[in-house]
């Protein structure tokens, strides 16, 4: 490999913590017969040897018996002669290589170990550079969002004898995401997982990492098995009931409260479902969460991805340039003209914006154009200047201009016309939904998505979405399906997901009154109280009661003059 890819591995490295390992090493190890008389294990990555040290301790206890052979590879110096030591000082023989596992894998003939148990560096594509994530992508067969973790689960497969026993810990991200379909991919076409922990935010590493392990058989996926499925998260409004302890709670097959370093760990214990493809995510089902969505899938009209386009606000990939809060202090202040108003995830509350965008971005294109189209820039000469006074920096962006794009141009500018329409916005990260209604023709940032009314065609079908995705019913329906939370139980409301909510038929009674509850409050200007919110959540759950009206009853689609004739406020 690349000098890069050397580099960029050490600071992947987030080495496992004791208890953790001794987890992760019971758990494999459990998958062995008692009398079994050597077993293999392999860490390509070990760091500091903790993995493969917990594997001997608890082998002392489940396998007395059996030889064990352990093999370490790390590129880290430092890190292997801390392991190289460990093992000396507990009198363990530990195979150990300096080098990149990477390479050093073409050597190993297939099928050498029996277990491979392994934290592999996360280092994403933004990491590693183009260059270096491409000749990854190329030699594994990867596509997409790459990160380090990729190529070393690809291998699996290969380094394992038939029926040998994967241990991965890596972050939870493949669960739930886009990115982590090269990893789904690996499992869903060859290994059959049998046991699956979201370890979510319980802070396992002093680190902010968000950890996931499966267990898994290098044989070909049988779906009549089941793979169980163990999600534990912190739940700070609640108190613990089970003294067990995380990891035994863990293991225990139920759901529970338990308490781990002063905190509450709610755990909620399933099996795996798979979808039928790797591009979608997998989630944990549960049998009163599954009973909830069957009446949900029963009663829905259609999804929010069925009604409309969700889009990204704009990337501009120099943020610190295009996007400020006080264009004043910039010199030369660019034209007003050019300085729009700016949604930010801070403008948003669920149902509507703040009345006051401070924020403003540079925004060099024609607002009459839906095609992305530059303004005559030598009409602002002072955003001329400006721009060129960091010039630097944006013409560094050099995939900008590989794009065909003058070197000053915003990366994602989406469609400029569009913005003026009534549009849906909500922010990318948040722990409660933030659905609003934006109709001042602003622009949104990238750290928020947006539905275009235009595309929706009808404005009580808008109506209806927000009072959905703002509802205890639209809470529920994302933990339920999509579940990607980060710390302090913050969500990710990205496109894959917020597509997926559900809707009732908007011609449904529940549905007028909801649509007409919601028109009132937004002409108000007022936030909602409790006793409204409370009805929503009322009305909400109501309508996914009923069975729906005929599906095809209303139908969809660009309609200019149902959104224009209407008076949103």
């Amino acid at each position: 490999m690349t000098d890069t890819l050397t580099e960029v591995k050490r600071h992947g490295k987030h080495y496992t913590p004791s208890g953790l390992a001794r987890f992760l090493a019971d758990r494999v190890l459990g998958q062995f017969d008692s009398d079994i008389e050597q077993v293999s294990v392999l860490d390509p990555a070990c760091g500091d040897g903790e993995l493969l040290l917990a594997v001997r301790e608890v082998a002392a206890e489940r396998l007395p018996a059996t030889r064990l052979v352990l093999t370490g590879y790390d590129l880290d110096t430092k890190a292997i002669a801390v392991a190289r030591q460990r093992s000396e000082e507990l009198g363990i023989n530990i195979d150990l290589h300096e080098g990149d596992f990477l390479d050093a894998s073409r050597d190993l003939a297939d099928g050498s170990f029996d277990a491979v148990i392994t934290n592999p560096p996360y280092v994403r594509t933004q990491q590693l550079g183009q260059s270096a994530a491409q000749v990854l992508a190329t030699r594994f067969g990867l596509s997409g969002r790459i990160d380090l973790t990729h190529p070393f689960v690809v291998l699996l497969p290969t380094l394992l004898r038939a029926g040998g026993v994967v241990g991965l810990l890596c972050s939870n991200r493949f669960l739930t995401t886009k990115a982590g379909a090269n990893v789904r991919n690996v499992f869903q076409q060859s290994l059959q997982p049998i046991e699956l922990y979201d370890l979510g935010d319980t802070k396992l590493f002093a680190a902010a990492v968000l950890p996931a392990i499966i267990v898994a058989l290098n044989h070909a996926p049988d779906y009549s098995m089941k793979c169980t499925f163990t999600s534990a998260y912190e739940d700070d409004a609640a108190e613990s009931t089970d003294a067990s302890g995380l990891y035994q709670a863990l293991t225990a097959g139920k759901d529970g409260l338990v308490k781990h370093d002063g905190r509450t760990i709610a755990i909620r214990a399933g099996h795996l479902v798979q979808s039928n493809s790797a591009t979608e995510p997998w989630r944990l089902s549960h049998s009163v969460g599954d009973e909830w969505l069957q009446g949900i899938a029963a009663a829905t009209w259609r999804t929010f991805g069925d009604v409309a386009k969700i889009r990204v606000g704009v990337k501009t990939t120099a943020d610190k340039v295009f996007i400020l809060d006080d264009w004043d202090q910039a010199v030369p202040r660019p034209e007003s003209e050019l300085l729009r108003p700016l949604i930010t995830q801070s403008n948003l509350t669920p149902w509507r914006i703040s009345e006051s965008l401070a924020t403003r971005v540079l925004y060099p294109y024609d607002l009459e154009k839906t095609k992305r189209t530059l303004v005559d820039m030598n009409k602002f000469p002072k955003a001329m200047s400006y721009l060129e006074n960091h010039a630097e920096q944006l013409k560094g962006r050099q995939y900008v201009i590989e794009g065909g794009r003058d070197w000053f141009e915003i990366w994602v500018p989406q469609k400029p016309a569009m913005w003026a329409a009534p549009k849906i916005v909500f922010p990318d990260i948040s722990v409660h939904a933030r659905f609003a209604l934006d109709v001042t023709g602003a622009i949104v940032n990238g750290n928020c998505y947006w539905i275009s009314l235009h595309d929706i065609g009808y404005v009580d079908v808008a109506y209806l979405m927000l009072a959905v995705a703002n509802s205890r019913l639209g809470l529920r329906f994302y933990d339920e399906v999509c579940g990607n939370k980060l710390y302090a139980g913050r969500r990710r409301w990205m496109t894959q997901y917020v597509s997926k909510l559900p809707l009732p038929h908007p011609d449904a009674p529940e549905s007028q009154e909801l649509v007409q509850i919601i028109r009132d409050l937004l002409a108000t200007g007022d936030a909602p109280d409790d006793e409204q919110i409370s009805a929503i959540d009322d009305l909400v759950e109501s309508a996914f009661r009923q069975p729906p009206l005929n599906p095809q009853s209303r139908q969809l689609g660009p309609s200019g003059d149902s959104v224009e004739q209407e008076t949103l406020f």
